[in-house]
């Protein structure tokens, strides 16, 4: 059987950049700073495809505040 994977993806948004972490599944998951990127939408939805390429199943989410990410 092939192995699931699965990852969690943190973003910092601000107002000129975001900053993205990678976090695999469970409590010894390793957490990895991916990089910082324009706050644009391109810049978000190339990020997004590169890392849902690597993983099974991911999950996101976003530092709330009042810069708001627009995907779609």
């Amino acid at each position: 059987m092939a192995d699931y994977r699965e990852a969690f993806v943190g973003i910092d948004v601000a107002k000129l950049r975001n900053a993205i972490a990678v976090a695999d599944a469970g409590r010894e998951g390793e957490v990895r700073f991916f990089g910082e990127l324009d706050a644009s939408d391109e810049s978000l939805r190339r990020v997004i495809q590169r890392i849902a390429t690597r993983f099974d199943r991911v999950h996101f989410c976003y530092e709330a505040g009042p810069t708001m990410v627009s995907i779609g």
